[in-house]
């Protein structure tokens, strides 16, 4: 189970510098009412049939929570609600940017609403926030690595965002990486695992991306059968630990060869909505 939700003063400090560094404080979301109700990507429509088994998609959820409290994080969740089924990736609805909350503008009508969850959430905790509003951007497009902020732009996120995001953080590289709206967000084909190191499912990006990106990190390359259970979309809570699903042979394989401790959690039943470990944690503090 997710820690008790009585605050000290500790939790005024939220700061979030890259995707790989120590991993203390995240918040989630039991999928206590995930269901496909409207596919909104291609790996819905590929179990739509099937739907979602709500039961073992929350008994699933509770191991990865249990494993990351096993693991020195804090965890916290946000209040689940019928109305959005979408709610268990807390990804989506925002990022923690520096010391800076940013609440996400949904860009898909069947989540809008969850942002102000999270809002009402941040505000009982007296955690500072700044919503982006008046376009569509969600947190799975935002990839930070220190100096530099990844913006994918997709069918979730815009040009004006990215035009916005550019402007408002001017201290920050802001750099764009259009994908194939097929693959959704950007962490689902991309994802910085450490200072030199990313995994990639090349395929959804432009030539132009991929040699900038070759230039910056080792690039680990996902299959396409792993790329739709989520390869790329593993997280990583810092001192060579990552999270990532059993039936990811090679990606799991390709990690330990490079000194990483895999965590292998089965969430099988939630990743038939599109989303994996990462999607499922919005990180508010990391080391």
């Amino acid at each position: 189970m997710t820690i008790d939700l009585e605050y000290s003063d500790k939790m005024t400090r939220h700061t979030c510098e890259n995707e790989f560094g120590e991993l203390k404080k995240v918040i989630v979301c039991p999928p206590t009412h995930m269901s496909i109700t409207e596919v909104i990507n291609e790996t819905q429509k590929h179990f739509l049939e099937d739907n979602i088994d709500e039961t073992l998609a929350t008994k699933q959820h509770r191991k990865f929570v249990q494993a990351m409290l096993a693991n020195g994080v804090d965890v916290y969740s946000l209040p689940p609600s019928e109305q959005y089924p979408e709610q268990v990736f807390t990804r989506d609805i925002g990022f923690t940017l520096g010391d800076t909350v940013f609440v996400s503008n949904m860009g898909s009508d069947i989540r809008s609403g969850e942002e102000k969850v999270l809002k009402s959430w941040l505000d009982e905790q007296q955690l500072s926030y700044t919503p982006l509003s008046g376009y569509s951007v969600e947190g799975g497009d935002i990839i930070i690595d220190r100096d530099t902020v990844y913006v994918g732009i997709s069918g979730r996120t815009s040009k004006k965002a990215l035009e916005h995001i550019s402007q408002s953080l001017f201290e920050y590289t802001i750099q764009p990486i259009p994908i194939d709206k097929t693959y959704l967000h950007l962490d689902c084909v991309f994802n910085v695992i450490s200072p030199t190191e990313a995994l990639v499912f090349s395929p959804a990006l432009r030539e132009e991306e991929l040699n900038f990106l070759s230039k910056r990190y080792e690039l680990i390359e996902i299959s396409k059968e792993e790329q739709f259970t989520m390869g790329t979309n593993v997280l990583s809570i810092g001192n060579n630990k990552i999270f990532s699903l059993p039936c990811n042979e090679q990606v799991n394989e390709q990690l330990r060869n490079r000194g990483y401790d895999v965590i292998e959690v089965d969430i099988s039943e939630i990743i038939k909505s599109g989303g994996s470990f990462r999607c499922c944690t919005l990180p508010l503090l990391r080391g």
